[in-house]
């Protein structure tokens, strides 16, 4: 009878160790219930150059900026005051927030890929036909036909209540994800995970501290896709 109870015991603290080690892994959910905006549409209208600086004015379509976004969820998410915006992107670099249809940058003039699309006020992409705008500016020019990853969030550092659950978010351009075709790769602090959906995620289970995101956009035999921006490595910090 003693043998079975230290059984029972034994088996009952490893399932304890093992639930506790389990809360503790980082892990991916997809994040619902956003609204879809599947009209919305950014148009570059003008575009005033001067040199290096570059006046970039869009036409927005069925898509209020400074309005706070309607997402519904059951959890906090980091979330911009200032409201919906529009994430510019300069050669896969690290976005820059617009709340105004117009506004400058500066280019350099080498190459430059610009990415625009709309972003809900927590960060979340519009991901439609029509809600973003590709283009290059510069002397040097790449084939803009290629398969591209851009990376959008999670980015900077995350406080408080904003630490439990972080948005993973990325723009594709001309291709998709399925489990036959393209996926992309996301290690997170070492850990890998398979995405097949063209969607945001939520990360759980970040600890405090450092964190390192590498994105790699993969053919279906998990070979890398060329292109200047793949991969893309990028470091957040939860305080």
């Amino acid at each position: 009878m003693s043998k079975i109870l230290n059984k029972l015991i034994t088996l009952s603290l490893f399932a304890l160790l093992f639930s506790c080690s389990n809360n503790n892994s980082i892990y991916l959910t997809k994040l619902k219930n956003s609204p879809s905006y599947e009209n919305s549409k950014l148009t570059l209208k003008h575009l005033i150059t001067d040199e290096d600086d570059y006046l970039f004015n869009f036409e927005i379509d069925e898509y209020i900026l400074g309005e706070q976004t309607n997402g519904n969820f059951e959890f906090q998410i980091a979330n911009s005051a200032q409201g919906q915006h529009i994430h510019f992107i300069l050669n896969n670099g690290p976005y820059s927030a617009h709340y105004t249809n117009s506004f400058k940058k500066k280019l350099s003039k080498e190459n430059n890929i610009v990415l625009a699309f709309l972003s809900r006020s927590y960060h979340e992409s519009v991901k439609n036909k029509d809600a973003y705008f590709i283009g290059q500016f510069g002397e040097e020019k790449i084939d803009l036909s290629k398969e591209f990853l851009f990376y959008s969030r999670p980015k900077g550092t995350y406080n408080g209540a904003d630490t439990e659950k972080i948005l993973l978010d990325f723009y594709l351009i001309n291709n998709t994800l399925s489990e036959e075709g393209n996926r992309v790769r996301a290690t997170i602090n070492d850990e890998e995970f398979f995405i097949y959906e063209w969607s945001p995620y939520i990360i759980n289970g970040l600890p405090k501290g450092e964190t390192i995101i590498k994105l790699e956009l993969l053919d279906n035999q998990n070979k890398l896709i060329e292109n200047p921006f793949n991969p893309t490595t990028r470091t957040i910090i939860l305080e």
